[in-house]
């Protein structure tokens, strides 16, 4: 099995053992099951890693971070649950598990898995985008916490601003042509992106900071607090507004 295959595999696997957790009753509290489903995908993830890539790195928003994989050639970046809140939430589809693998500074295989809509995209086979349909740009935001500059941009360019849980919900939704764009400027980890964003580029989409510059993995510091992804067609226009906007706002 290769490296896109064992992505896809195992974020799909993850999230049939999640949907099986949230299925069970006894849970009366959601805090209980958000927690259950962080260490149940977490403890699938790592152990099926170290038995199919015994000798590869992990980084992981629910296990203490490891320095052995700042010198390693393959890290896989993994959520084991991203969108916990949705996830804990009756009828909520909108949650997610992240599956990527960095090796020797690039992004190289990742997998999306979003199991209560029976999906998986990633770059086993990558998507091709849809063709852009008419109408004001639409911008996907968190629906809990939209950071102040979705809400200026979206002015300037008279977007639709459409909310929705899991960041790699998000991205996904430029993948499938539900949105257009997709930008974060509250601060994130490199596990909240490193997955949808692989998919994303293998798929032709763009992917970078706020101020254009690479989304760079594998750092001492995982944060990596900024983002847009977005049709390429659009890019430029985002990021010359977005700058913009950061300009106005100094």
């Amino acid at each position: 099995m290769n490296d896109h295959e064992l992505a896809a595999e195992l974020a799909d696997r993850a999230g049939a053992v999640l949907l099986a957790l949230r299925e069970q009753t006894g849970f009366t509290d959601p805090a209980a099951l958000r927690t259950a489903g962080d260490l149940a995908s977490q403890e699938f993830l790592a152990e099926a890693l170290a038995t199919h890539r015994p000798h590869d790195e992990i980084l992981s928003e629910e296990a203490a971070d490891n320095p052995r994989r700042l010198s390693a050639s393959r890290v896989w970046i993994i959520d084991p649950l991203d969108g916990t809140r949705e996830f804990s939430e009756a009828g909520r589809d909108d949650w997610a598990v992240h599956v990527a693998l960095w090796e020797e500074g690039r992004l190289t295989a990742g997998a999306v898995a979003m199991p209560a809509r029976g999906m998986v995209l990633g770059t086993v086979t990558p998507r091709s985008l849809p063709e852009p349909v008419a109408g004001p740009l639409r911008i996907a935001v968190s629906r809990t916490r939209p950071p102040d500059l979705v809400g200026r941009l979206a002015r300037e360019l008279e977007a639709v601003l459409v909310p929705m849980g899991s960041a790699g919900v998000k991205i996904a939704a430029v993948l499938q042509g539900t949105v257009d764009a997709y930008v974060h400027a509250g601060g994130q980890y490199e596990w909240d992106s490193a997955a949808p964003v692989a998919a994303a580029l293998a798929a032709g989409s763009h992917a970078s900071r706020i101020d254009g510059t690479p989304l760079v993995y594998n750092k001492t510091d995982p944060r990596l607090p900024d983002l847009v992804v977005c049709r390429p067609e659009i890019a430029d226009r985002m990021l010359t507004e977005i700058a913009r906007q950061g300009q106005d706002s100094q």
